[in-house]
């Protein structure tokens, strides 16, 4: 085993030396990928609402964005280049166990696993985030409606406001106060640096105020949503684990019978590890394991409020 693991990681820096791959290389060879040029039916069917895209390159685009979105956008470049190396370890580690079938499932497992954690650093700031808007879009615009002045209500809680919020507000205050007037065109600019629905639907809002001062009482009811999704997602997410764990202890159970073949009868284990039907069933519970844990993890992933 070891013997195969280094050949393997032997084989990989004699690829990366031969062709002079670098994670920034890597990643402008996946974006030709996300991001190729499109034929003329494919632009009307994207006129018309009816784009179908790869689920590869919708995978990957959506990673990328999410990424880009959390200011960790260089860690995709890395994920690609971490990702390309773990595909060959699976491969290498299939054939050293002498399974071939299984190759092609452990090496797809075995890339996604810096997909997994990239995504998972996503979840976590946008769930931060929710926390942070939640608590500065209150006192802002308490601070709105009593001074009505944005830019003195905003200046006057921006020492209370804390990452990645924080810098965002701050540029917002520079802006009206060095670079613009217009407010408004700060307002915009503002809905652009936060990726979220709710933010995006006060800064709306705000905006309408600049031009009818009476609809100031619409923006109160608008951060109140934060707090509806908070408690939802509180709701939710017990359950959600709760179905991870069930299927987390079922795929651990399918895998347990692996050293407990061993125990209770080593035949059995020598047909399932030795035989050719024995690889191929291996390959094919390995494979109704990695397919079914993508179908899980999509069902659980957290709920995100849309209009």
């Amino acid at each position: 085993m070891l013997l195969y693991l280094a050949d393997c990681l032997l084989f990989a820096v004699g690829i990366v030396l031969a062709f002079g791959l670098t994670p920034a290389r890597v990643e402008s060879d996946l974006e030709k990928l996300v991001a190729r040029p499109q034929s003329l039916g494919e632009r009307i069917r994207a006129a018309k609402g009816k784009r179908r895209t790869g689920r590869l390159a919708a995978a990957l685009r959506q990673t990328r964005d999410a990424l880009t979105a959390t200011g960790k956008g260089g860690a995709f470049a890395v994920a690609c280049a971490l990702s390309l190396v773990l595909f060959f370890v699976g491969g290498v580690i299939a054939l050293a166990i002498g399974n071939a079938f299984i190759a092609p499932v452990l090496a797809v497992g075995f890339a996604l696993i810096p997909f997994g954690f990239a995504l998972r650093t996503v979840s976590l700031y946008r769930q931060k985030l929710r926390e942070e808007l939640e608590t500065a879009l209150s006192v802002m615009t308490t601070s709105y409606l009593r001074t009505d002045d944005l830019t003195a209500a905003v200046r006057e809680n921006l020492p209370h406001l804390k990452p990645p919020v924080r810098e965002v507000f701050a540029a917002f205050v520079t802006e009206t106060s060095c670079v613009s007037a217009s407010v408004t065109g700060a307002i915009r600019n503002l809905a652009e640096k936060i990726d979220n629905t709710v933010f995006r639907e006060w800064c709306q809002t705000l905006i309408a105020c600049q031009n009818d001062r009476t609809l100031k009482d619409t923006l109160m009811p608008t951060v109140e949503k934060l707090g509806d999704i908070r408690r939802v997602l509180g709701e939710v997410k017990g359950i959600l684990l709760a179905a991870r764990m069930e299927y987390l202890i079922m795929a651990c159970m399918v895998i347990g019978n692996l050293p407990l073949l061993y125990l209770l009868n080593k035949d059995w284990y020598a047909a399932l590890m030795h035989t050719v039907p024995g690889k191929i069933t291996l390959a094919v519970c390995g494979a109704a394991i990695l397919v079914t844990g993508l179908r899980m993890l999509k069902i659980t992933k957290p709920m995100e409020y849309g209009r």
